[in-house]
């Protein structure tokens, strides 16, 4: 009997355990369940989505707006194609600006919109026409590596000297004793 007991409650703190990982991966994974409330979808064109996501966050001023609905390619422009489900009780002007963000170094990969001023609102189906792509830290690195490497021969090329291109270069004064010894071999 006391052996059994045991085993129980072994049991119950596994299933417990298992339990509290699948609602941890639903909630990492963004597909928990959400209120059922009421989207219009917007278009936004961006040259870069560096790591989004399909069911992304929206966020403006760090309030979750909607979610990304649709990620596709566009052959035509050579752009991503995003579709943004934005709850209706958020509206935003139709000069709304849209930005792909990142939570920290490297966090969660969302969209940040910032509302213009237009006293027109946004609809179902309307396109965000200004837009800012991803920030993709290895390209900024690469650019700024190149343009270093870039800065360097055109330093060596000026003898590293800091004289003019074409002056002679400047003598250096000989160590102590040195004149001596230079003089008594003429």
């Amino acid at each position: 009997m006391e052996r059994t007991t045991i085993d129980l409650w072994f049991g119950a703190f596994v299933t417990a355990g298992f339990a509290a990982l699948l609602v941890l991966a639903l909630k990492v994974g963004n597909l928990g369940a959400e209120r059922a409330t009421e989207q219009y979808k917007v278009e936004a064109r961006f040259d870069n989505i560096g790591g989004l996501k399909v069911r992304a966050p929206v966020k403006s001023a760090g309030v979750l707006v909607g979610r990304v609905d649709n990620i596709h390619f566009d052959n035509a422009r050579y752009q991503a194609n995003v579709i943004l489900a934005l709850d209706k009780r958020y509206k935003f002007p139709k000069d709304t600006t849209a930005s792909i963000l990142t939570s920290g170094l490297l966090g969660e990969t969302y969209v940040g919109l910032d509302a213009g001023g237009d006293d027109k609102s946004l609809e179902s189906g309307d396109r965000i026409a200004i837009t800012q792509s991803a920030v993709v830290l290895e390209k900024l690195i690469g650019q700024f590596l190149f343009s270093k490497a870039q800065e360097e021969p055109a330093a060596a090329g000026a003898g590293g000297s800091g004289a003019p291109a074409g002056a002679p270069p400047a003598k250096l004064p000989e160590p102590p004793g040195a004149a001596g010894a230079n003089a008594k071999k003429k």
